[in-house]
């Protein structure tokens, strides 16, 4: 197997043993009733302050709580905190303040 850039060994299609690790946990959770649903690899659109894309960031799981609530969730590592993805987190956090005040939006960081 193949390590990408931060040394992980890619598990079952995700980029690291702990993103498939959280992807087997979501499972159990959905089909014991306790979230909506689930997805890997959400894309967020991030625009500038005059509405124009920036760019696209793709967090690695997104929960739609019974709720409602969405929780987009990183699984991190401190290799793959980089300086790109901090931009793109506080990005993503400027995007969603207002739902996050509301609490429709959790962001949240798994290391």
């Amino acid at each position: 197997m193949r390590q990408n850039k931060y040394g992980n060994i890619r598990q079952n299609g995700y980029a690291s043993k702990k993103e498939y690790q959280k992807s087997q946990e979501l499972i159990l959770l959905k089909k014991a009733g306790e979230i909506f649903d689930w997805q890997s690899q959400a894309k967020i659109e991030l625009r500038g302050e005059n509405k124009t894309r920036v760019c696209n960031y793709f967090c690695d799981f997104l929960v739609i709580h019974n709720n409602g609530m969405k929780e987009y969730i990183e699984i991190k590592s401190k290799a793959t905190k980089t300086s790109i993805w901090r931009l793109k987190w506080k990005l993503a956090n400027d995007k969603f303040q207002k739902e996050i005040k509301k609490g429709k939006i959790k962001l949240t960081i798994e290391e």
